[in-house]
């Protein structure tokens, strides 16, 4: 019957949807955030091009103190 492919269907999307959550683990230990950035627009270059210049690290989050006067 159709229910005999439950089983096999839940074990082939199990481990499809593995990489999709191991991404948010390597993300938090290489770059210290478990989000990664979004450049499609110019706007999110703009904006990654001057947490570079002004903290040195893209991918940590830092606040008005970290701006030097």
């Amino acid at each position: 019957m159709w229910f005999e492919i439950l089983p096999s269907f839940g074990i082939i999307a199990g481990i499809l949807s593995v990489p999709g959550f191991a991404l948010y683990g390597l993300h938090k230990v290489f770059l210290g955030n478990a989000y990664s950035r979004n450049m499609d627009e110019r706007f999110e270059r703009a904006m990654y091009q001057r947490d570079e210049r002004l903290t040195g690290c893209t991918y940590t989050l830092n606040g008005l103190e970290s701006i030097p006067d």
